[in-house]
């Protein structure tokens, strides 16, 4: 028997595009979990170069104005006590995932109820607001 094209067909969660957004921020989540050790060590990188032109340029700036000149090596921070204090942490990004996806998840659980509740409708459409 074949489909009769004038009934609508059924709400396919897929449809959705809070699924997606719970599927990708979830992924992302799980990206992030598996890079975290690279992160820290790459972002340890980044910043210390960051912090190390950031010194050199105040230097400069002391040098331009005629005070006397400060001795950077003997300025310079320990990396370990650098790393406490991350300018752009991990969990900035984990949190930010963590609430797409539970947003994200509220919403679709609401628009399946929604969708369950509501009878299929008779003009061909899937009686999914888009």
């Amino acid at each position: 028997m074949d489909a009769d094209p004038q009934q609508p067909e059924s709400f396919r969660v897929t449809d959705s595009g809070w699924f997606w957004a719970v599927a990708f921020s979830l992924m992302a989540l799980v990206g992030i979990g598996l890079i975290a050790a690279k992160f820290d060590v790459r972002q340890r990188q980044i910043e210390g170069r960051f912090l190390g032109r950031q010194q050199a340029a105040q230097e400069r700036a002391r040098r331009a104005a005629g005070l006397p000149p400060i001795d950077l090596a003997a300025e310079a921070r320990d990396r370990e006590a650098v790393a406490s204090g991350r300018i752009v942490p991990l969990w900035t990004l984990a949190t930010a995932a963590g609430l797409a996806a539970a947003v994200s998840a509220i919403m679709l659980r609401r628009e399946l109820r929604r969708a369950a509740r509501r009878p299929p409708e008779r003009n061909g459409t899937t009686g999914v607001s888009r």
